[in-house]
Order: structure tokens, then C-alpha cells, then sequence
């Protein structure tokens, strides 16, 4: 195991002779700096692989996921030289030969503002475990100043999921307060309104949301998005951001995370404190969110692309999806950005601990797609939930102009006039974490 000076990482990397992994956990990888250093962030091109994962049988095949292969010379950085040789040992005995460790990163690349250190954008809305439990212990968590937030549990028609358990302070958000369950599309704004001000949320109020995440099995459940709680909560976000919330908070991986941090949850009930104001009109950003004469000229334009965010087996027309929508097939035009397994599952999206993928991997799997941040660039699904997390990605990332179509399949194929097509196109471009196809 070599032991490599910042001046070596430096060639190396020059060289492309590297591949690195940043075993920190992935709030530092994203930007925070947990331990109070100077900046916050990764060395550009590292891979994102927390020394924690290790103690899950699954996390081997992350390595081959991120293509990190034994072939290539493998560079270990963390917070201390524990972290760093507790990853490279690992790393050893699965058979890599030439391991080698960066133990002065926090003191030289972090302390040395002429070097570079990427972060997720808009890392600040992506919080972490212990963020939210300093923030309901009236502490003072990092990049917060507000006085007032609200913390909601979000469930889809679901209240025994709450009742369950819960974050301690927690009050229980219905996805159906936010989308009508005739449309499911999002609500009018004075619906939006109501519902909000019924939640204790003004424009300037902190919203921290999470929910659970299961594994829904669409043949065995009638409705399985009951289960789906976390997909539903970044649905919420997406549509409180529209309506003006200015600051969502988003707990990274659901309440999993927190169980897996070893923090308590309550049977407790939280009741909200209703405000009178919201104090600005609804819709703040109308642009957030689309409706059909807008998709389709998004269709019709070189500047902007439709992205549906299905599975293959939705895309090409085997099936709907959905126990309520009968037609099957995909919206001529839109290219394909592969959900996972099925509508209520986010696999190319999520890490295996249910925490948002690496946002360069969703970067450069939509890039090969031709999906851009140049361009506008609207996401759709079924009904708005699985567009609504893959809006969240690129607005974390601080894409430009992103929206969700948020009628989707569901209003898509019950319009007569609109054309519908069916089985695997022409066109078909492979991506690193999911198949992109161009029609």
C-alpha cells in the first residue's frame, strides 16, 4: 500500500493514471463539511464510495457499478489515514493490486484554496441525518439561519405509515394534499395554498421532508404507492418549490437513513401550526412545472428535450405501469431515462442505501442521451412522482431550466388526438446507468 504526497496526486491525475475514492460520507462528498474544514467537497473525478458501505454484503458491486477495476491503480482518501486504510485493506484483499492512500487531503488539498474541490450545487437541500437531529434539538445545524421550519413525514393516503414511526417532531404530509387523485396532477393554486397554510408553511418557512422507502410489488398490491413514501415526498418538494417554498430540505435517503444512524423514531403526533399568510402569490415559479401544449413544443424544439422517466418495459409498450391506465406505449419523441424496475421504483437513481445516486454518474448517463444543461429539459413518468425525482436531481445540480410535464403517460394517452407508439425503436444509445434512447 503506497502512500502518495498531494504533488503526486496532482501528476497522476494529469496523467488520468488514478481512479480515486473518497470514502467520506456522502454529505461530504456532496459539499458539507462535516468536520468543520475550510471548504467543503471532493477532488474532481472521485468517486464517491463511503467507508460505512462496507458493512453490506452489496457493496462489492458498486466497485464494478462505477467501473473501479483491478486493473487500473486505485487511490483512497477520507477524513483520516483510519478511513482511508480501512477502505484500501478492503480493496486489497478482493484481489486489487495496487492500492495506494492520500492521507493529507483535509490538510493539503482542502487547506489549499488553489486547489479545486467539486460539490453538488445546491448540496445545502440535501441534508443528512444528523443535520435534522441538531436542527429538532434547537441546535444550530451548517447553512441554516431560519427561526422557523416544518419537518414532514410524507405518505401517500397512508397515515398508519406515520403512525408506524416517525422523526420526532414530524408532522404527516398526504401526497393527495399537494396532487389531485382525478388528475394526479398538482393541485390549483388555491388548493396549493390551503394546504400549505394548514401545514404552518410560508414562502420563507425551511420544509425538511423525507419518507420511507419499501419495495412495493405492483402484481400483490392494489395500491403500491402507498409504500413508496420517499418517491412521494420528493414529489411534494418538486411541487412546493413551484408553488415558492425558497427552502426545501431534503433528507437524503429517507428515514432510513436516520433508523440507520441509530436515532429514535416516535409514535408521537405532531400537529402543524396553521399561518394566515403564505405572503407570495402561488405559482412563484410556474416554470417548475408543464402541462401538455407546453410538452408539446418541447417535442417540436432543438432546444429542449421530453424525458421520461419510466421503465423499458413502460417505454416500449408491455405494459402501463399502473393499475389505472389501461393504454400502453410512450410519447413519440421522448428520449428514454430508465427509472428502474417499474413505476414505483428509482434503482438508477438511488444508491443501494436508498441516498441520491452520485450526481456526476446521473450527469453523464443523461449527457450520452443527449440530455443537457443547456437545453429545457422536462422529466414525466405515469402521474408526476418518478419526474418529480429525477426535476429534483438536475435542480440539485442547479440545472437552468428544468420542469416536470406533469401530466405524463396518464394525461398523454388518454387525449385521442395525441400519438402513442410501441416496441424497442431504432434509435438505441447505451449509458453507463441506464438505457437512453433516442426516437
Amino acid at each position: 500500500m503506497n502512500t502518495l504526497s498531494t504533488q503526486e496526486i496532482i501528476s497522476k491525475l494529469e496523467e488520468t493514471s488514478i481512479i480515486l475514492i473518497d470514502v467520506r460520507p456522502i454529505a461530504a462528498y456532496n459539499g458539507w463539511a462535516l468536520q468543520n474544514e475550510q471548504r467543503g467537497g471532493h477532488i474532481p473525478g472521485a468517486k464517491s464510495i463511503p467507508l460505512q458501505w462496507t458493512q453490506y454484503m452489496d457493496w462489492v458491486e458498486v466497485l464494478e457499478e462505477k467501473n473501479i477495476n483491478k486493473e487500473k491503480a486505485v487511490v483512497v482518501y477520507g477524513y483520516d489515514e483510519e478511513q482511508s486504510a480501512g477502505m484500501a485493506k478492503r480493496l486489497i484483499d478482493l484481489g486489487y493490486s495496487d492500492v495506494g492512500v492520500y492521507n493529507t487531503f483535509i490538510e493539503e488539498w482542502v487547506g489549499n484554496p488553489d486547489l479545486p474541490l467539486d460539490q453538488l450545487p445546491r448540496f445545502k437541500h440535501l441534508v443528512y441525518p444528523e443535520w435534522v437531529k441538531m436542527l429538532i434539538d434547537k441546535q444550530k445545524p451548517l447553512h441554516y439561519t431560519n427561526g422557523d421550519y416544518v419537518l414532514c413525514h410524507s405518505h401517500y393516503d397512508h397515515i398508519a405509515d406515520y403512525h408506524k414511526g416517525h422523526i420526532p417532531g414530524a408532522i404527516p404530509m398526504d401526497t393527495n394534499s399537494l396532487e389531485s387523485p382525478e388528475t394526479w396532477n398538482r393541485r390549483s393554486p388555491e388548493e396549493l395554498r390551503e394546504t400549505l397554510l394548514k401545514l404552518g408553511i410560508r414562502h420563507d418557512t425551511t420544509v425538511v421532508i423525507y419518507g420511507r422507502f419499501s419495495s412495493p410489488v405492483y402484481n400483490e398490491e392494489k395500491f403500491p404507492g402507498k409504500s413508496a413514501g420517499h418517491l412521494g415526498a420528493l414529489r411534494c418538494a418538486a411541487i412546493m418549490l413551484y408553488a415558492g417554498v425558497e427552502d426545501i430540505r431534503i433528507l437524503n435517503g429517507g428515514i432510513t437513513s436516520w433508523e440507520t444512524e441509530g436515532f429514535d423514531l416516535t409514535t408521537d403526533e405532531y400537529k402543524p401550526t396553521p399561518v394566515e399568510d403564505f405572503g407570495k402569490e402561488i405559482p412563484v415559479h410556474p416554470e417548475y412545472m408543464i402541462d401538455m401544449p407546453e410538452a408539446k413544443q418541447l417535442l417540436a424544439s432543438d432546444k429542449g428535450e421530453l424525458v421520461s422517466i419510466r421503465s423499458w418495459e413502460e417505454f416500449i409498450g408491455n405494459r402501463s405501469g399502473y393499475h389505472y391506465i389501461e393504454k400502453k406505449g410512450r410519447i413519440p419523441g421522448a428520449i428514454f431515462g430508465n427509472c428502474g424496475s417499474d413505476a414505483y421504483h428509482m434503482e438508477n437513481y438511488r444508491n443501494f442505501d436508498h441516498t441520491m445516486r452520485e450526481y456526476q454518474e446521473v450527469a453523464s448517463a443523461w449527457e450520452e442521451g443527449g440530455i443537457t444543461p443547456d437545453k429545457h429539459v422536462a422529466f414525466y413518468c405515469g402521474t408526476g412522482w418518478r419526474g418529480s425525482e429525477a426535476f429534483m436531481n438536475a435542480w440539485l445540480m442547479g440545472w437552468p431550466n428544468v420542469s416536470v410535464y406533469d401530466g405524463g403517460w396518464y394525461e398523454w394517452c388518454n387525449d385521442p388526438e395525441n400519438l402513442i407508439k410501441a416496441g424497442v425503436p431504432e434509435k438505441q444509445v447505451s449509458t453507463t446507468n441506464s438505457t437512453t434512447v433516442n426516437l
